[in-house]
């Protein structure tokens, strides 16, 4: 592709290595600010005023920020994201022509500076069919595939990465056998009788980590008919500001004990199924309170911001960066105990 010659060039080889394709983050690019992109976009979710009343319930330490800031803030969340450990980050995709469709080459930019790699989760847009997500992937493939950053499965063939987010509104995904096997696609669901046609399951539910219901039958179906089980861990869950007057449960991040919690659930054989990959709900999903990425520890007053203050013994801005520190904690724990 002529535009191939224009993208960022990877790091090196060596210092990419590093980084586990083994741990994928679900990133969100969908944030906006006047600034940068002539408007609010995702800030002010649940009907407050950003930049400093948001829609979540922390507010990050790089601010009301804009996903098209490129050179600045998706800079620093890729140096983050190899901070962290994990090797890959799982795009949010809303079709073609969406705003994220159009940060995307931004992202990919960026993270290819850093050795990250970019998998693809395709939304529940509009419209949406099993035919239309077809089209996405060969979409996807032409339009971004000769991008370095681009992912390829290095225990898949080379293949690239697919995660479908609430596959189960779609109840015939038979056209995905024009493209599985080219392509890894993965299910949301532990749901084994759901999984015709995909390549296998993750699960993107924070809560359900903390207990870990059907991880164990989910891997062991997996393992056994050559599939990939990709559970999905959390730090927390709360949305009260995003979602005012929701019922969702509130998930306490425990001062780390819940993240800790998730990721001995998955990597405990008989709890989490022995994981293929483990994602991470999320980099920098802020309206669902999951955010790994560096929270403020002095957020705006007055609008009962919470802080990682206490985030296994951290405090002030030692505690910003603690999940990032503690998902390589557990990042090595997984590849040491693949």
């Amino acid at each position: 592709m002529i535009l191939c010659a224009l993208w960022a060039q990877p790091v090196p080889a060596a210092e990419a290595a590093k980084l586990s394709t083994n741990v994928q983050l679900f990133y969100y690019p969908w944030y906006g600010n006047p600034e940068v992109g002539g408007e609010w976009r995702h800030w002010q979710q649940g009907g407050h005023t950003p930049p400093e009343d948001i829609g979540a319930d922390l507010y990050p330490k790089l601010g009301a920020y804009d996903s098209g800031d490129v050179k600045g803030v998706v800079a620093k969340h890729m140096k983050w994201v190899q901070r962290s450990g994990a090797g890959v980050i799982v795009y949010s995709w809303w079709g073609r022509g969406s705003y994220e469709d159009r940060m995307a080459r931004g992202v990919l930019d960026a993270a290819a500076e850093r050795g990250v790699k970019v998998a693809w989760h395709i939304e529940p847009y509009e419209g949406r069919t099993a035919e239309s997500v077809v089209a996405d992937i060969a979409y996807l493939n032409a339009a971004y595939g000769g991008h370095p950053a681009y992912f390829r499965a290095p225990d898949q063939g080379r293949r690239p990465v697919f995660y479908i987010f609430w596959s189960l509104q779609i109840a015939d995904w038979t056209a995905l056998d024009q493209v599985n096997q080219d392509n890894v696609i993965l299910a949301q669901t532990t749901d084994t009788s759901k999984i015709a046609h995909f390549s296998g399951m993750y699960t993107y539910d924070g809560i359900a980590g903390a207990t870990a219901p059907g991880w164990k039958e989910a891997g062991a179906y997996a393992r056994e008919h050559g599939l990939i089980w990709a559970p999905s861990v959390a730090p927390g869950y709360v949305d009260d500001r995003a979602v005012p007057g929701n019922t969702t449960p509130t998930l306490g991040r425990d001062d780390g004990a819940t993240y800790d919690k998730e990721w001995s659930n998955a990597l405990d054989p008989a709890i989490g199924g022995s994981p293929t990959w483990v994602s991470v709900t999320s980099f920098n999903e802020w309206h669902e309170g999951s955010s790994i990425e560096p929270a403020s520890s002095k957020p705006p007053a007055g609008f009962g911001y919470q802080t990682f203050a206490g985030a296994y013994g951290k405090r002030g801005k030692a505690a910003e960066t603690a999940y990032l520190d503690r998902t390589k904690y557990w990042v090595k724990a997984f590849e040491k105990r693949r």
